[in-house]
């Protein structure tokens, strides 16, 4: 193990020294690099061109487990922690999450609130039946982009969503039809948003009333009731949008490739048995 190891990180440290801090001989590493390989030596070498390509697949965000469960899908038969071991033997890591600036929701004291209906349970039994909505910002050097985002909570999949460089009630409202024509749900569907001023708006509710929706707001200042969204955002952040962009139509084209070409469409979700949203929709239906 300490000889694959200086062997994986040769190019960057010296031999002799990495040899010296894992107690290792010079002589007997290479000694061992002109032995012939093992089949399980070689059999590690294979797994980890696999891995490589699922990590460049993932576009360098996904971590062992993710790796781990894209390889099986294919019918790749290996053990997790041996994964997560090449993985740190080749210096291959997922993207983690950075705490990202607070986001402030403006509520209109005039406006009138809803109860909070959700009340933290962000289970569902089938499509349609609760969405959350938020809205969030971008950095561009020609200034913020905001993005709006509507996801159903039985599959987590993104469906409705709006870019805009403006922070208003019609970012939101265009999120909000984009997938009520989508997804074309039923009356008593459960939305659930904050109580920002662009969400309890006269014009943003009387959609909802026109749809006979049920409406929902979290508590002031509780980003736990609407945990949800909050962690498809972390993942936004993490994944995609880590970096000030050169331009809002270069964060725009950015988003939209992630959004309807990777998360709906090929990101495994742990809370789906490691299966994209789409799939997950699409397997439930049979």
């Amino acid at each position: 193990m300490r000889y694959q190891f200086i062997a994986a990180q040769g190019g960057q440290h010296k031999v002799h020294q990495m040899c010296r801090v894992l107690r290792v001989s010079p002589s007997g590493y290479y000694a061992w690099q002109t032995r012939p390989e093992s089949q399980r030596t070689q059999a590690n070498q294979v797994l980890l061109v696999r891995i490589k390509e699922e990590y460049q697949r993932s576009q360098k965000t996904y971590g062992s487990p993710r790796i781990h469960a894209a390889l099986r899908r294919k019918g790749v038969v290996c053990n997790r922690k041996r994964v997560a071991r090449l993985m740190h033997l080749a210096g291959i890591a997922g993207k983690k999450a950075h705490r990202r600036a607070p986001q402030t929701t403006r509520p209109d004291p005039t406006a009138r609130s809803a109860p909070n209906l959700l009340n933290q349970d962000f289970s569902s039994l089938a499509p349609n039946q609760k969405w959350v909505v938020d809205l969030t910002y971008i950095d561009t050097a020609e200034g913020w982009l905001f993005l709006a985002i509507v996801l159903d909570l039985y599959s987590r999949q993104v469906v409705g969503w709006a870019m805009d460089q403006r922070k208003q009630t019609s970012l939101v409202e265009a999120a909000l039809r984009m997938a009520l024509r989508k997804r074309e749900p039923a009356p008593s569907l459960l939305h659930h948003s904050d109580q920002g001023s662009e969400y309890t708006s006269r014009d943003y509710q009387s959609v909802l009333t026109d749809h006979h929706c049920q409406v929902s707001m979290s508590r002031t200042g509780n980003c736990f009731d609407n945990a949800t969204m909050e962690s498809f955002f972390s993942t936004l952040k993490t994944e995609c949008a880590h970096h000030q962009f050169a331009s809002r139509a270069e964060a725009r084209r950015v988003l939209f490739e992630y959004i309807e070409g990777w998360y709906n469409r090929q990101r495994l979700h742990s809370a789906l048995g490691y299966r994209s949203p789409v799939e997950f929709e699409l397997i439930s239906r049979h």
